[in-house]
């Protein structure tokens, strides 16, 4: 049924716990694929040198550091796992892997690390569900 799964996490409590649903989802389906992406904010230009490098090395270590957090919590699934980390917007970057790598469900945590929350749901996740190409398996 869900033969290409993408995971996509931020960090977050409710994406952790996600990563350990869609794990779950890969041992009973046994995916062809199961896709790990992580995205972060792009940095703004006007900081300038050093601070810009300083800044977009930072942001990179950040999401490497979530993306092996996430592999840990996934754990041992029948298949391989691919990552992906991604700079721009959440959003935008989940449903683009989504589209590009032809995903059967998007599996995320209901709410993020986002400053902007909706009142039942992240607005990251509101913007994947209105616009993803596929179903999206939102984990609490």
């Amino acid at each position: 049924m869900f033969d290409r799964i993408l995971l996509a996490v931020d960090g977050s409590e409710h994406a952790l716990h996600a990563a350990r649903k869609a794990a779950e989802l890969a041992r009973n389906m046994k995916p062809a694929e199961f896709r790990i992406v992580v995205s972060y904010d792009t940095i703004p230009m006007y900081l300038g040198e050093p601070n810009l490098q300083f800044a977009i090395d930072n942001r990179k270590s950040d999401a490497e550091a979530i993306l092996a957090r996430a592999v840990e919590e996934v754990g041992s699934i029948p298949c391989n796992i691919h990552t992906e980390l991604i700079e721009g917007n959440p959003a935008e970057a989940i449903i683009d892997v989504a589209t590009t790598r032809k995903s059967d469900v998007i599996v995320m945590g209901s709410r993020g690390l986002g400053t902007l929350a909706g009142l039942l749901l992240g607005s990251t996740s509101q913007k994947v569900v209105a616009h993803a190409p596929c179903p999206v398996l939102i984990v609490r």
